[in-house]
């Protein structure tokens, strides 16, 4: 019964993370013809799909390192964690404040070990966070310096070929990173340590499906609020996170797209004067991320403290 109940969570957090994650990816480029919703979608369902089974280096570090599940009552506190981290992250996003369900996991998955008595790594989840804060410093350093180097070097018109580069790389980068937290909570409910291939499809279609159903309102924060900006902005803000989401991956380091996504459009904006950044927008979202952890830590380490001694 307890599997049961978690693989239904899982594919609930595969939809909801589509909905949070999926928007964000396509909303830097929404002001470029050059890549359509339906086929960006398309793209992103096939790399979640494929990626992680040449590397799943992140999934394992959501199921190996923040903390150990596999002891008596783990189950039970991996689906406490992944509902605790839903309830926040979907409660945010009800106001139009996509949020970090990577931070939101996290949190969810060391509040839950704590609660329950199960084994935290202290040093494992200061590193993932450290990493996590980092990501949207970098993603706005990157995009400066790309929004610099494409208004020397690309007219209107070759704009179009870098944003399919952009957005292609940005959407490797998700699926080899912070899309792989979905493909973690299967591997904990099911017991395996590779990436099956159907595992990595009804993942990221689960994905597909969120992703459609928020893209709306994800989108329209990140491409709309955050800056008054130009096709421009989007591809920078594309590379960008792209290049600095893949070089976490590459040492199993999950971090939020969301967050880089959005630290590269500002960015971008700041290279061409910040007086196009919406710093009331941007500081909204930056709270959204400062509750996102400690309240899904709070959740799910009362439930699971309630739960365990019940």
């Amino acid at each position: 019964m307890d599997l049961a109940i978690l693989i239904a969570v899982a594919s609930l957090f595969a939809f909801v993370s589509g909905m949070n994650d999926g928007g964000a990816l396509l909303a830097t480029g929404l002001k470029l013809p050059t890549v359509r919703p339906m086929t960006g979608i398309a793209a992103l369902v096939v790399m979640v799909a494929l990626v992680p089974l040449a590397t799943h280096a992140v999934a394992l570090t959501f199921v190996n390192r923040l903390a150990t599940f596999d002891g008596p009552g783990g189950k039970t506190a991996m689906t406490i964690a992944v509902l605790s981290s839903l309830v926040v992250v979907m409660a945010l996003s009800a106001r139009g404040r996509p949020t970090s369900l990577t931070l939101a996991i996290v949190g969810g998955l060391t509040g839950a070990g704590l609660g329950w008595g199960l084994p935290v790594s202290g040093g494992s989840v200061a590193l993932v966070l450290f990493f996590g804060l980092a990501a949207p410093f970098v993603g706005g350093l990157l995009a400066w310096v790309a929004t610099r180097l494409l208004v020397q070097l690309t007219s209107a018109r070759g704009l179009g070929r870098w944003h399919w580069a952009g957005f292609l790389l940005q959407t490797v980068a998700y699926a080899a990173n912070d899309g792989q937290k979905m493909l973690a909570i299967f591997m904990i409910a099911l017991g395996f340590s590779d990436a099956p291939l159907p595992y990595t499809a009804l993942v990221a279609l689960l994905f597909g499906i969120g992703t459609l159903y928020g893209l709306p309102k994800a989108g329209r924060t990140l491409s709309r609020e955050i800056i008054v900006s130009r096709p421009l902005h989007g591809v920078a803000a594309e590379l960008a996170s792209g290049v600095a989401v893949i070089g976490c991956a590459l040492i199993g380091m999950p971090v939020s797209m969301t967050q880089a996504v959005a630290g590269g459009l500002i960015g971008a904006g700041v290279a061409q004067g910040g007086g196009r950044v919406r710093w009331y927008a941007a500081v909204k979202i930056v709270v959204a991320w400062m509750l996102t952890l400690p309240a899904s830590a709070l959740l799910a380490g009362v439930v699971a403290f309630i739960l365990a001694r019940t």
